[in-house]
């Protein structure tokens, strides 16, 4: 298990078809307890990328059916756990699940995520930044371990999974296994 801080980098799911990235990387940054900055680097072929238009930030549904970013809190072994999704278009969500994929609810604590997108020739990235207050005064919160993912959809609108860990044969982000950061 790594403990926060410093540059992580994503790896396709074994059964993902090939992606035009070449690389998918982030860098954590814990700016307190309260806190948390997740800093997306893409490289590749961005021309053979599907990415949603910009628009302002607005919580959204179904947002893994396209290109997103995705973050998971929980502890292991799981037992309740919190997932956030950040599309590159500023659209959010964020829910609590009681147990492994069971009792979604959306999470209605903490601030909105804040979000910058930046896209170069080759390079696309893009920043969260976390409010994690309500989280931090959590009797539960010692422990707490983080999953890093992303849904990268290309041009055919054909789906690559990618995660700092794989522990399923089938691509699956809510995996406990995939909790491999230290929060603490």
């Amino acid at each position: 298990m790594d403990s926060t801080g410093g540059t992580r980098y994503l790896k396709p799911h074994p059964s993902s078809a090939a992606s035009p990235v070449t690389e998918l990387a982030v860098t954590i940054t814990r700016q307190s307890p309260a806190q948390l900055a997740l800093d997306y680097r893409l490289v590749g072929d961005l021309s053979l990328l599907r990415m949603p238009e910009p628009r302002p930030p607005v919580r959204s549904d179904g947002l893994w059916r396209h290109s997103c970013f995705e973050a998971f809190i929980g502890h292991m072994p799981a037992s309740h756990y919190w997932e956030y999704n950040f599309s590159p278009s500023g659209a959010w969500a964020a829910y609590h699940f009681t147990a492994y994929r069971e009792g979604m609810a959306p999470l209605l604590k903490g601030s909105p995520p804040v979000t910058h997108a930046h896209i170069g020739s080759d390079v696309f990235e893009f920043s969260v930044l976390l409010d994690l207050a309500w989280l931090a005064r959590a009797p539960d919160s010692i422990g707490l371990r983080l999953g890093l993912s992303a849904v990268i959809e290309d041009r055919d609108r054909v789906l690559s999974y990618w995660a700092l860990e794989h522990p399923s044969e089938k691509p699956d982000f809510h995996d406990p296994g995939g909790l491999v950061v230290a929060l603490d």
